[in-house]
């Protein structure tokens, strides 16, 4: 009977896994906005926040190596309500955020292969790589691994190329930006909004841990994990970002495309093979953006199903005859994709601000469960004696402890940083957006926990 069952995920994986997960291509640009100074801000982050979170899910996650990560450690401390709601915001998360990452992988494979295509080519593309994303994670973990594996793997290599180049461009071409001492001093005029972006493209250590069951020994191999991933991570996102100041005026710096517009100007170091080497990258960086959602969809449908929703709803709680997995939630992932895609080419130009408004309240969704995580390491901790911990985070309990306090205190600015005032939204349609829209995403989850407690 053993031999037909799957095999289990080694620490290579694991940590390809998490670094395909949390090495994120488009979104690292929108800090570098910020100028020299974003590489400080994303190193102090690195130290003050990524190093402590990811010793608190290295303990969590070696002493309950069982599946629904996040959502089974808060139901351990907290309870199910609180698991639900975890769980519940987890999936709307990357419901919310998967149409916007293949909207934009549309407008990149347009913009370097084929600058004529219409919109509603570009809107089939990116139906069609939700309902790909679906399929593939369908189809169970030791399939999306795979897929993930070779994305963690080009993240990457991206990213030192893009370092690499921009030393290159720096020494043919002069370096766009000044980096002197005093410019890598961060000043507070638009350092908070785009500290969240930092903190947001740091999360995801937890997102392995969903899948705890199918670890081979991880007592040992997610502490290891953390370890060698977190390194390669933070030294990646200051490496690429690096390239990318190196080339671009930090004031010319396109929050949502800059990733192409920076490696077209890094790229010009080639001279005439410039085009060729452009294509081959942004090739590579569109095969990393399925990765991530596959990461991502695969880790939001196993805490969802971890929450029993099959007893709270039969719709999200559906197996798959043949895989075993949740096929009905991952379908409704599809809908809503090709729902919010449709809309935004739909609406063209008005879309653009209302889809990245959504995608905000997205990122307010996304934080949230990290407010359960970080009291839920200290109260298993003090609570649960008897699970054996093989690794536990430095200095005893007063070390968990301030690590845990750092980064809830993260996390709360990192929420509250999305409500200042920013230019690039209409006030009138962003805060409502943000404010209602988790009223009445936090209201389902009461409304799943509550039928289940009826069943």
């Amino acid at each position: 009977m053993e031999e037909n069952m799957p095999a289990k995920v080694n620490l290579n994986e694991i940590i390809l896994f998490t670094v395909c997960s949390i090495l994120v291509i488009d979104t690292f640009v929108a800090p570098a906005i910020i100028g020299v100074s974003s590489i400080t801000i994303w190193f102090f982050t690195a130290v003050l926040f990524f190093i402590p979170y990811g010793l608190i899910n290295a303990e969590l996650g070696s002493a309950y190596p069982e599946d629904g990560g996040i959502f089974a450690w808060v139901n351990r401390a907290y309870g199910e309500f609180s698991a639900t709601l975890v769980g519940w915001f987890y999936w709307v998360n990357v419901a919310m955020w998967m149409p916007a990452v293949y909207v934009a992988f549309a407008y990149w494979f347009a913009y370097a292969f084929y600058p004529e295509m219409s919109n509603w080519t570009m809107a089939i593309i990116a139906v069609a790589l939700g309902w790909i994303t679906i399929l593939i994670n369908i189809r169970g973990v030791n399939v999306s691994v795979k897929f993930t594996n070779l994305g963690a793997i080009l993240k990457v290599a991206i990213l030192l190329a893009f370092g690499i180049f921009g030393v290159i461009y720096g020494m043919k071409f002069g370096f766009k930006n000044d980096f002197s001492f005093s410019s890598f001093i961060p000043s507070l005029d638009n350092t908070l909004i785009y500290s969240t972006t930092i903190v947001y493209n740091l999360m995801g250590f937890e997102l392995i841990s969903t899948v705890g069951s199918q670890i081979d020994n991880p007592e040992k191999n997610i502490p290891k994990m953390t370890i060698l991933a977190g390194v390669l991570i933070a030294a990646m996102y200051i490496i690429g970002t690096f390239g990318i100041l190196a080339a671009m005026p930090a004031n010319q710096i396109d929050p949502v495309d800059g990733f192409l517009f920076s490696l077209e100007e890094l790229t010009t170091i080639f001279g005439s093979a410039a085009p060729f080497v452009f294509k081959l990258i942004t090739a590579a960086a569109l095969y990393t953006l399925l990765t991530n959602m596959i990461s991502w969809t695969m880790g939001g449908t196993e805490v969802l199903a971890a929450a029993n929703l099959d007893t709270k709803s039969g719709l999200l709680g559906h197996k798959h005859p043949k895989y075993g997995t949740a096929d009905y939630s991952y379908y409704i992932y599809g809908l809503i994709s090709s729902l919010l895609v449709v809309v935004n080419f739909s609406l063209s130009e008005d879309a653009n601000e209302i889809f990245w408004t959504i995608l905000a309240f997205s990122f307010v969704v996304f934080l949230l469960p990290y407010l359960w995580l970080f009291p839920t390491a200290v109260k298993l901790r003090k609570k649960d004696t008897e699970t054996e911990r093989p690794y536990k985070v430095p200095g005893g309990d007063g070390g968990l402890i301030v690590s845990a306090a750092i980064g809830e205190i993260f996390m709360a600015a990192s929420i509250a940083f999305l409500f200042l005032p920013n230019e690039s939204y209409n006030p009138i349609v962003y805060y409502p957006t943000l404010i209602v829209g988790t009223i009445i995403t936090a209201i389902i989850g009461i409304a799943l926990y509550n039928k289940g407690r009826n069943h």
